[in-house]
């Protein structure tokens, strides 16, 4: 299966999100799955893909340049063919804790889930409650009636790796 993770370039201030990318990448490359992620070797992303590597795994970075890519490079002309071509690729999607770019991207997993354009699941690791406030917001979507349960069906909001194992196996 290939996974498409979202996530940082940089670390973050909690030393928790390094720990668990590593683990998560240990994960997906001792488990069989492909990494899908956005090429950067900065950061959590770097991290992960390094973990994953390290675990025997296969990676894609998928970037606008092959430039600092630490793996298989997949070519993304500009930031909208970066993001198409992470979503073709993938088979399951992972937001993991970063900032507007992840969120972005992970906004239009679910915009094509919703609108029946992809049938995967997209789970937020929200680890120490990051996502707790999109959760509200899609909650929230559908109490004022501009989404539907059945429309976020795929849109998964789990706290740990053995949960994202449980839906993903």
């Amino acid at each position: 299966m290939n996974i498409t993770v979202y996530l940082g370039a940089n670390d973050g201030n909690d030393p928790l999100y390094l720990e668990e990318a590593c683990r998560l990448g240990r994960w997906i490359g001792s488990s069989g799955h492909t990494l899908v992620y956005g090429g950067s070797a900065c950061g959590l992303m770097g991290a992960l893909a390094r973990s994953a590597l390290e675990a025997g795994g296969k990676v894609i970075g998928v970037d606008t340049d092959q430039a600092g890519v630490i793996a298989a490079y997949a070519a993304g002309e500009d930031i909208p063919a970066r993001k198409t071509k992470m979503i073709e690729l993938g088979d399951a999607f992972i937001a993991f804790p970063g900032g507007t770019g992840t969120l972005e991207e992970v906004s239009e997993v679910m915009s094509k889930l919703s609108l029946g354009h992809l049938s995967a699941p997209c789970i937020f690791y929200n680890l120490n409650g990051y996502y707790d406030d999109v959760q509200r917001l899609l909650t929230r979507m559908i109490s004022a009636g501009f989404s539907f349960p059945e429309k976020q069906k795929d849109v998964h909001f789990v706290r740990s790796l053995e949960a994202i194992r449980h839906i993903l196996e």
